[in-house]
């Protein structure tokens, strides 16, 4: 009996790894409403959070004093793990943008977090339960790169001329122009000082791309 139990334990946590990996397919809305070509995956993006926590991670400290960059890693690998179930929610600044009733989103992503980590070790919803929260330096630390994230990446795609609006929804950006509108969902949310001296310089980077 108790192999029976193992192997149907064992069988639940690969179909609930197999649901997260819809992420992989689950492509950033934001970079599709604006029409650029061959977006982002959710999965990359968590990536180039986690790859932020590791190569920019200590530049947080004197913010963020006792900041665990190997926790904050675990953080950023899940962030958006319940978006595998819930598909990608982009976040606007553009006030003629319909507005996302965030306590339901909450309630769905939770929901779908319950289904996807409840097969799993008590660490994988633990560290999502963490993130969400916002309360420990790791969290911070993490949001801070996912924002930073979306403005790295929006450098990228203006230097490389990958977006069309005309090929996305034009009408869903009625007050910025160019990749503007990711910068000023950013900008606000930012809380530490290292985050803004960053997100400072990415800035600048993409205002010489997009005038240049």
């Amino acid at each position: 009996m108790a192999d029976e139990q193992r192997d149907a334990d064992a069988e639940r946590a690969f179909d609930a790894v197999l649901a997260a990996y819809d992420l992989k397919d689950e492509r950033r809305t934001g970079w599709q409403l604006r029409g650029v070509d061959a977006p982002e995956s959710v999965a990359a993006h968590s990536w180039g959070v986690a790859y932020l926590v590791v190569t920019l991670g200590d530049r947080f400290r004197e913010d963020l004093p006792g900041v665990d960059l190997d926790r904050a890693l675990r953080l950023a690998v899940v962030h958006d793990v319940a978006e595998a179930e819930t598909g990608d929610v982009a976040t606007r600044a553009d006030s003629t943008a319909d507005a996302v009733d965030r306590e339901a989103k909450a309630a769905a992503e939770r929901e779908a977090m319950s289904d996807l980590a409840g097969p799993l070790p008590e660490r994988v919803a633990d560290a999502w339960e963490a993130y969400e929260a916002r309360e420990s330096p790791e969290a911070v630390l993490v949001k801070e790169c996912d924002l930073l994230d979306v403005c790295l990446q929006a450098l990228l795609y203006e230097r490389d001329d990958r977006y069309d609006p005309e090929r996305g929804e034009p009408d869903a950006f009625r007050e910025y122009d160019g990749l503007d509108e990711f910068f000023a969902t950013a900008e606000p949310r930012l809380r530490t000082e290292a985050g803004r001296e960053l997100f400072a310089a990415v800035r600048e980077r993409y205002r010489a791309a997009r005038d240049g």
